[in-house]
C-alpha cells in the first residue's frame, strides 16, 4: 500500500495483480513524508530507486493492539499485520479511517484486479511454492479460508467500489500508465518484473479447473465477475 501526500494518491495493493511491481515503480515518486508499507525482504532489495517501508507505523486509537498471548510469548511483530498501522494488503475502509475523510476524498485512489480464475491459479502456485509435497489444486481449494483471494474487499467499502479507478491486470501497462496520467505524472515509469513465478504454459489457467471448481470460483468471486465482466 502507498499513500503519497506529495502527489496526492492512494494505491491499494491487491493480490496477484502485479502489485509488487507497481509498488517498486511507484516508490520512485515518493517523498520523505509519504507512506509505503514494507515488502518481503527479497522484494525490498528491488526498490533500488525508491524506499523500503516508510512511515507505516501509526499511533491511532483504531489500530488493533497485539494480542496478550503474543506479547507474553514474545512473538515478533509482523509488518504485514494490522497492529503495525498501515500494512501490505490493507482494505480501503481502514485506510479511510486512518487517513481521515479529507485526504480520502481528495486524493486519487486506485487498485488493480485480475480474472478470478487466472488469479486463483497464480495464488495457488504462490502459496505452495517451495513445498516438497504440495496439495493438488483441488485440495487447495477445499480450504476456502486459505484459498480465498479477497481483492474486492480491498478496493470496495460496504460492497461498493470506493476507488477512482480499478485497472485490469490483463491491460496492466496501459492501465498503469492511465493511473499515472490521472495522478499528474508526466514521465514514463515502466513496471519491473517482481514476484513472478514461472507457471505459464500453452494451455493456460483453464486446465487446472473441473466443472465443479470452475463454478465454485464463480460463486466465490461473483462480485468481481459482475463488476468487470470476467469470463472463464
Amino acid at each position: 500500500m502507498i499513500v503519497s501526500h506529495k502527489h496526492k494518491f492512494i494505491y491499494l495493493k491487491t493480490m496477484k495483480t502485479a502489485s509488487s511491481s507497481m509498488e517498486i515503480a511507484l516508490s520512485q515518486l515518493l517523498g520523505p513524508d509519504d507512506i509505503i508499507t514494507p515488502a518481503r525482504p527479497d522484494l525490498q532489495s528491488q526498490r533500488e530507486q525508491g524506499v523500503g517501508g516508510q512511515n507505516y507505523r501509526l499511533d491511532h486509537a483504531e489500530v488493533p493492539k497485539r494480542s496478550l498471548w503474543r506479547r507474553i510469548m514474545g512473538r515478533p511483530e509482523r509488518y504485514y499485520h494490522p497492529t503495525v498501522g498501515y500494512y501490505e494488503h490493507m482494505p480501503g475502509w481502514r485506510a479511510r479511517l486512518y487517513l481521515g475523510e479529507d485526504i480520502w476524498n481528495s486524493y486519487y485512489k486506485f487498485a488493480f484486479e485480475r480474472n478470478p480464475w487466472d488469479r486463483q491459479v497464480s495464488f495457488y502456485f504462490y502459496k505452495t511454492r517451495g513445498k516438497d509435497s504440495p496439495p493438488t489444486f483441488d485440495q487447495f481449494l477445499k480450504n476456502k479460508t486459505k484459498a480465498y483471494v479477497g481483492n474486492y474487499d480491498i478496493y470496495a467499502i460496504d460492497g461498493e467500489i470506493a476507488v477512482d479507478f480499478v485497472g485490469l491486470y490483463e491491460n496492466v501497462d496501459q492501465d498503469f500508465s492511465k493511473a499515472l496520467k490521472e495522478i499528474g505524472i508526466k514521465k514514463k515509469i515502466s513496471l519491473p518484473m517482481a514476484n513472478v513465478l514461472n507457471t505459464k504454459n500453452a494451455r493456460g489457467y483453464r486446465q487446472h479447473f473441473t466443472d465443479e471448481t470452475r463454478d465454485m470460483m464463480a460463486q466465490w468471486y461473483s462480485r468481481d465477475i459482475s463488476a468487470f465482466g470476467y469470463k472463464f
